[in-house]
């Protein structure tokens, strides 16, 4: 069947990674239908554009019957799931909407999967599930050793994954990409909320001495590796998705202060954050291997894109400084 007459569902589909997903597989032919609950993280104004040539679903993925009466409904050929709690502050805060999501939520769509006859789920995990590397480089077999809440409901959820795999065949896909940056992510995360602060006129918050060590994806580009999987991975696999692009976190803030004419006096060195990994290093030759993707935005101009779409857009971040206010209060 060609990729124009497939029908893909798409759950966090409003979110930054998921709307990203949601237009690209439009513009490449795909039938999208799209799943969010519309929590703080999703937002529609990041479906503009497409929203004519997609079909929203607001519906929670924990909500086991809404859940089931979609797939019963749309017949979806492939599910990618980017639901989830994402940020490691607030599952540290509280955990349990964490637990409910990512690991509840994973089952839900399971369920669904395996009774509509689903031919692929290609579950969107985070390379944090596999602990501080250290000078270890994470290959797909490495062990699973999560520090936080956050990673530790996702880690979960990928071991629920393969149990269903080998117990019922379930054709389920893993994939497990490095940091994510672009346009239209949520500012509780380290870049957008760099700009807001700066936007502000306030001092750039960096845990501990900066030194953490990320891995750094433009989101556009791990969009292109998740569809290479849509198409090409094999069911059963897990696939990094990284880049060959390692910044400190403090690196990562100077940069941006850099292009906006701020000075580093801006940064202000706050209490780190509990179980804070100091590293994560992914390989990633199989997807290569298998898919042929690999990086194509470089860091230094990702986030010169990134930096400047905030500024074309600070009305809509900026509309979100209350909810991060409370959030560091």
């Amino acid at each position: 069947m060609r990729a124009k007459l497939r029908k893909i569902l798409v759950t966090g589909g409003a979110g930054f990674i998921g709307s990203v997903f949601a237009r690209r597989a439009v513009e490449n032919g795909y039938r999208v239908i799209i799943v969010d609950k519309l929590t703080y993280a999703g937002d529609l104004k990041r479906l503009e554009g497409v929203s004519r040539k997609s079909k929203l679903y607001r519906t929670d993925i924990c909500d086991k019957k809404k859940i089931a009466d979609i797939f019963s409904r749309e017949r979806p050929d492939a599910l990618i799931n980017f639901a989830a709690e994402t940020h490691v502050d607030r599952s540290i805060r509280d955990p349990d909407a964490f637990i409910e999501t990512n690991i509840s939520g994973t089952k839900s769509l399971l369920d669904s999967v395996m009774k509509y006859g689903t031919k692929k789920f290609i579950h969107i995990s985070s390379d944090e599930v596999y602990g501080d590397s250290g000078k270890e480089e994470f290959s797909e077999d490495s062990a699973l050793r999560p520090s936080s809440p956050y990673s530790a409901t996702k880690a979960a959820a990928d071991l629920l994954l393969n149990s269903c795999l080998r117990t019922y065949s379930c054709p389920s896909i893993i994939v497990r990409p490095s940091n994510n940056y672009g346009p239209w992510q949520y500012p509780e995360k380290l870049i957008p909320l760099a700009v807001l602060k700066i936007l502000r006129n306030e001092t750039v918050p960096v845990y501990g001495n900066g030194r953490n060590i990320r891995t750094w994806l433009y989101v556009d580009d791990c969009v292109e590796g998740i569809l290479q999987i849509l198409e090409k991975g094999r069911i059963g696999e897990v696939y990094n998705l990284g880049s060959n692009e390692e910044l400190q976190n403090l690196d990562v803030v100077k940069f941006i202060l850099k292009i906006l004419g701020a000075s580093t006096n801006r940064i202000e060195f706050v209490k780190d954050r509990p179980g804070h990994d100091l590293r994560y290093r992914l390989n990633s030759q199989k997807m290569f291997k298998e898919t042929g993707w690999k990086q194509k935005t470089k860091f230094q101009h990702g986030i010169r894109l990134t930096v400047q779409w905030c500024l074309t857009h600070r009305l809509w971040l900026l509309s979100k400084w209350k909810d991060i206010e409370k959030l560091y209060q």
